[in-house]
């Protein structure tokens, strides 16, 4: 008894503390004694536990902060200096409620890009496994440091839990040190295929109108798809010309020079603007006018005419600038709207009795010259693609003669798809072959199974123009399950080449910044590091884009003027 007595004492003398419990028993637990017996102890120990969890929540954060600091900086290619400015670090203090916090180094952010970069390529390799077709895009761009570049793009569609969802991503900003020839240029689109495993899956390979990348796209096994915003704006610039527009638009330049490269000359047409009640518009006729008037210079102005003439260019090519937007996207299906963005430039270039000689002169000239560099397009495709979008299967943007061949094309397509999906049959007993035999009739139940298919299709009720195709096919692909084979194919291509092109711009942009803030070019001594900044795909979006909705413009000088695609 004296023993049990002494093992119940504690290490101060006192005798260890029980919690009687209200049905009886004893609750012996060590915390209850320490809060009874030890206060001094126990306020100590959760004192020490409560640092410990705060500890362990900052360096959870901190973690999760870095991580998203070199997200940042990757995605929206900020120069790795950007986590020396004591502005953001104060920042962040201030949101961690810690004065301690102090950003990561650069070393600790490049490792970080890199591995985020081999997750998100990762993830990129294995969405390219599980599809079937995958449509690219590839130019070169010569970069501010006068290095060669090329750069390929990614398109497919993504059907997951049967909702189709159009992605686009970068496959690779490679730099090239042999001279831009065709063959070149074909052998690092093959070697690109190849290290990505997509060698028997691209379907379209788009390029601009540029010859080298013309005859590169030939010696390679894909489908040539050209760049139909690059046709355009070619159009549009030899047009110009030949409608005597030139001398106009050279005036223009050197009327705008005048303002843009003096803040006294802007700020005098501001007070101008103001006078007038206009906004501070960067150019407006009346207020234009009225500053130079005051001024001394040695400026050729424009006459009444070649004033009138200007109002009447802009609402001409108004048509131009409105089919380029939803040409250009990446997020939303572009291939389809080609031909009714066509049609619908046809329809707005023909002459009116109420158009001016020189009015007449342009239209006249932009119909011939779009006509002879639409026939370098892949029309195939690009009608296989309209009929397949729910939007455009009543083909009423191409002449009546041409619309039973397109349906005929699109049998024969579905006759191979079946062909080559149906399974190795197999053995049957002789009693039921017999049946079989004699239950059918002629050798064309087949071609009327596929006749049906298209019947169906057809007789589906066409959706707007501002509507998601993409939407449409994720509810009826059950219903039409070898058509949606095929739109998964062909919709998939981008009518442009500028997806690509947003990736050189995309590339250029750290350069700017760079120069802009007048900060040293370290971060790009490793080639690997400006390489990855371009390789971060767009962030989905919530939901599907309306087709005709303004899309992403690209952040630099690509979509100059009208059509959005300058050389």
């Amino acid at each position: 008894m004296e023993t049990d007595e002494k093992s119940l004492l504690g290490s101060v003398g006192g005798k260890f503390s029980f919690k009687k419990l209200p049905g009886g028993n004893l609750d012996s637990s060590l915390r209850y004694h320490l809060n009874a017996k030890h206060v001094a102890a126990s306020t100590d120990n959760a004192r020490s536990s409560s640092r410990q969890f705060r500890q362990s929540t900052l360096d959870k954060m901190t973690d999760k902060l870095t991580n998203s600091l070199a997200k940042w900086i990757a995605v929206d290619c900020r120069p790795l200096s950007v986590v020396e400015d004591q502005g953001l670090e104060a920042v962040l203090q201030i949101a961690l409620s810690d004065p301690t916090y102090e950003m990561p180094c650069r070393k600790t952010i490049s490792n970080k890009i890199h591995q985020l970069y081999d997750t998100e390529k990762q993830a990129k390799v294995d969405l390219l496994k599980k599809t079937e077709c995958v449509a690219v895009t590839g130019d070169h761009c010569t970069s501010i440091s006068n290095t060669n570049y090329i750069g390929v793009t990614a398109h497919l569609i993504d059907v997951t839990e049967r909702e189709w969802h159009r992605k686009s991503f970068a496959l690779t900003m490679q730099k090239m040190t042999t001279r831009h020839y065709a063959e070149n240029c074909a052998e690092q689109f093959l070697s690109m295929a190849e290290a990505w495993g997509v060698q028997q899956k691209v379907t379209t390979i788009g390029t601009d109108s540029a010859r080298t990348m013309i005859a590169a796209a030939r010696q390679l096994p894909f489908v040539r798809m050209l760049c139909v915003a690059h046709i355009l704006q070619r159009a549009i610039t030899v047009c110009l010309g030949d409608s005597r527009y030139n001398d106009t638009l050279a005036k223009c330049r050197k009327i705008v020079s005048h303002f843009k490269h003096s803040p006294a000359n802007t700020e005098e047409l501001h007070r101008e603007q103001t006078a007038l009640g206009q906004k501070r518009e960067p150019l407006i006729q009346d207020a234009v006018k009225a500053t130079l008037c005051k001024q001394k210079h040695k400026l050729i102005m424009l006459t009444t005419t070649e004033w009138d003439k200007l109002p009447r260019l802009g609402t001409i090519l108004e048509p131009c600038r409105y089919v380029t937007e939803p040409l250009g996207g990446e997020t939303y299906v572009s291939c389809s709207v080609v031909l009714p963005a066509l049609r619908h430039l046809d329809r707005n270039m023909e002459v009116s009795d109420e158009d001016p000689a020189y009015m007449v002169r342009f239209k006249t000239a932009f119909s011939k010259d779009l006509s002879q560099r639409q026939a370098t397009l892949n029309h195939e495709w690009l009608k296989l693609a309209t009929v397949l979008d729910s939007s455009f299967k009543d083909l009423k943007c191409l002449p009546k003669g041409e619309r039973e061949g397109v349906l005929n094309s699109l049998e024969a397509l579905l006759q191979t798809e079946s062909k080559s999906a149906t399974p190795e049959p197999t053995e049957e007993p002789a009693k039921k072959k017999r049946l079989l035999l004699c239950a059918s009739e002629s050798d064309s139940d087949e071609d009327v199974g596929h006749n049906r298919a298209l019947s169906l299709y057809r007789a589906e009720p066409t959706i707007s123009e501002t509507d998601c195709p993409l939407q449409w096919w994720s509810t009826h692909a059950g219903a039409h399950p070898q058509l949606s084979v095929l739109a998964r194919k062909y919709v998939a291509s981008p009518a442009t080449s500028v997806p690509c092109e947003r990736l050189f711009s995309l590339m250029m942009l750290p350069h700017q910044l760079e120069s802009r803030s007048g900060a040293s070019q370290q971060h790009h001594t490793d080639p690997r590091e400006s390489q990855e900044r371009t390789k971060w795909p767009e962030p989905p979006a919530a939901r599907p884009e309306p087709r005709w909705s303004r899309p992403v413009r690209p952040r630099s000088d690509y979509d100059l003027k009208i059509c959005g695609h300058t050389r």
